[in-house]
């Protein structure tokens, strides 16, 4: 399972990047990267939707969807996870996580409560059989449903999943979707301590399937008991969160597959939450992000713990294709935008990134030479890109 490349970056000074933006200078650093789900192994066709943290005790954890039979988004579909001690460098075996027969548990959406220690998992459910289709216009036998799991050992063992859907599903939505990449804890203002997660779900209106929407759900008791919080406006599907500096929350979400997307330059839609996550302002497009419709990844560039204005982005950095995965820096609470890092030219896909205390930045990601879901591969930044 386990492979050791260590690529050597030599980039130069250079004025236009990647979509023609600006480069960061980088001198000669290494970039670690270790395959941590390949396509095939132990039993399992595909390996997908991957996310990662870091735990208080400093092991990096690296979920994924292990698709038994296929690569399809239905069928038997497990979650699965498995764990480093020493920041990245070597991995310890799978860990399944949640296997319900033939059923989907997927779309994992992970965060640690620095409170407790204990590592809490946001998934959601269907029935093996269900297609996302049928399930946006209720005609499935089943419907997606949402569970929390939880583990106080680490991330060697895990609770049973258990139901919050009511709590967190109006009953004119169809389809859901937690994240799927990492989860927030607030670290300032009245509800420092919140849960925050980034999620989507499908509209059931006048008979039929209304378009995609972004939204947020919380938790102020460490997971016990959660909430709705700010919805998004239509168009906006699988997202992603991160607190900024000040406090405020900025959700950024994919866009859905319509026709309109070239004349919005193709790229994400963004929404801050000026409340904790309780509501949303309205939702605009950041043409600096541009993607081929695509999960991505936020994250708050806080090694020593501490809120900064430096963001960092991850996705596919191409207006129609998969492939190009890339790191992009904001040191203006997102604002502006420039390349810091493109991790490969190749084809990739899914991807969440996680900040170590050194500085450095770890990347979990989807790629293949031939299809973005080959394998799933971690690679380590150096803290010198982010400066």
């Amino acid at each position: 399972m386990k492979s050791n490349l260590i690529l050597s970056i030599l980039l130069i000074f250079s004025s236009t990047g990647i979509a023609g933006q600006e480069l960061m200078p980088v001198l000669n650093k290494t970039v670690s990267s270790q395959t941590i789900y390949k396509k095939g192994d132990n039993g399992f066709d595909t390996y997908r939707i991957p996310a990662t943290v870091l735990t208080t005790k400093g092991t990096i954890l690296a979920f994924a969807e292990a698709r038994k039979h296929s690569r399809s988004d239905t069928g038997d579909i497990d979650l699965v996870l498995r764990r480093s001690t020493d920041g990245g460098q070597t991995w310890g075996e799978i860990i399944t996580v949640w296997d319900d027969a033939d059923n989907v548990c997927g779309n994992p959406a992970p965060v640690v409560d620095q409170t407790t220690g204990r590592i809490i998992l946001l998934s959601t459910w269907n029935n093996g059989a269900d297609h996302e289709k049928d399930i946006h216009a209720r005609t499935s036998k089943d419907t997606r449903r949402v569970f929390v799991l939880y583990s106080d050992d680490d991330g060697c063992s895990w609770s049973q999943p258990r139901e919050i859907t009511s709590s967190v599903k109006r009953t004119d939505w169809t389809w859901y979707a937690t994240g799927p990449c990492h989860a927030i804890q607030l670290k300032k203002g009245k509800h420092k301590n919140r849960i925050v997660v980034s999620c989507n779900h499908g509209l059931f209106k006048n008979g039929e399937s209304a378009g995609s929407y972004s939204h947020l759900i919380y938790s102020d008791d460490h997971g016990n008991s959660w909430a709705i919080g700010g919805e998004g406006e239509r168009d906006g599907n699988e997202s992603t969160v991160t607190e900024l500096k000040n406090g405020d929350l900025m959700l950024n979400m994919r866009g859905t597959r319509h026709k309109g997307r070239a004349k919005n330059e193709s790229c994400r839609l963004v929404a801050l939450s000026h409340d904790q996550g309780i509501t949303l302002e309205p939702q605009r497009y950041d043409c600096s992000l541009i993607e081929p419709v695509c999960n991505g990844s936020i994250i708050n560039y806080s090694p020593k713990g501490k809120l900064t204005q430096t963001l960092l982005f991850s996705n596919p950095n191409h207006t129609t294709k998969r492939k190009n995965m890339t790191v992009k820096i904001s040191k203006d609470n997102g604002k502006n935008w420039q390349v810091a890092y493109q991790v490969c030219d190749t084809p990739a896909a899914y991807s969440d990134m996680v900040v170590l205390p050194d500085g450095t930045v770890g990347i979990l990601y989807e790629t293949g030479k031939e299809s973005c879901y080959e394998q799933i591969e971690f690679t380590i930044l150096p803290a010198v890109l982010f400066k």
